[in-house]
């Protein structure tokens, strides 16, 4: 009888050293998950490509905005087909005006607000 108790004491003993090493390992997930996505990277590289390349949308797409990024890059592209009749001239500088503002936005932002605009909330434009 002494022999099943030390046994199911032993049980109860490894049982509960696991529980505790798997909580300690998923509070550790969480805290780099956190660590990972609540980083200015992401923030500062889209604020700064918005506002050198953003009229190839090269802001919306490391931001996951695939379908952004083909429009502003559309435009660009019939922007400067057209330039040669005078129309795609203001097509480029509405998306370049368009861009400017975005990668101010994104970089004037704090990290927390940028997370859960952009990445969180999906908010695709401004």
């Amino acid at each position: 009888m002494s022999e099943e108790k030390n046994f199911s004491d032993d049980l109860k003993d490894k049982a509960k050293e696991f529980t505790d090493e798997a909580k300690e390992t998923a509070s550790e997930f969480t805290e780099n998950a956190k660590e990972t996505f609540t980083d200015s990277n992401k923030k500062v590289l889209a604020g700064v490509l918005a506002i050198l390349l953003g009229i190839f949308g090269v802001h919306k797409f490391i931001l996951g905005y695939n379908k952004e990024g083909a429009i502003l890059l559309g435009i660009t592209l019939i922007g400067i087909v057209l330039s040669c009749i005078g129309i795609g001239v203001f097509l480029v500088w509405g998306v370049s005006i368009i861009a400017l503002v975005e990668g101010i936005i994104y970089l004037t932002k704090s990290d927390e607000e940028f997370y859960n605009t952009y990445q969180v909330g999906k908010k695709p434009w401004f």
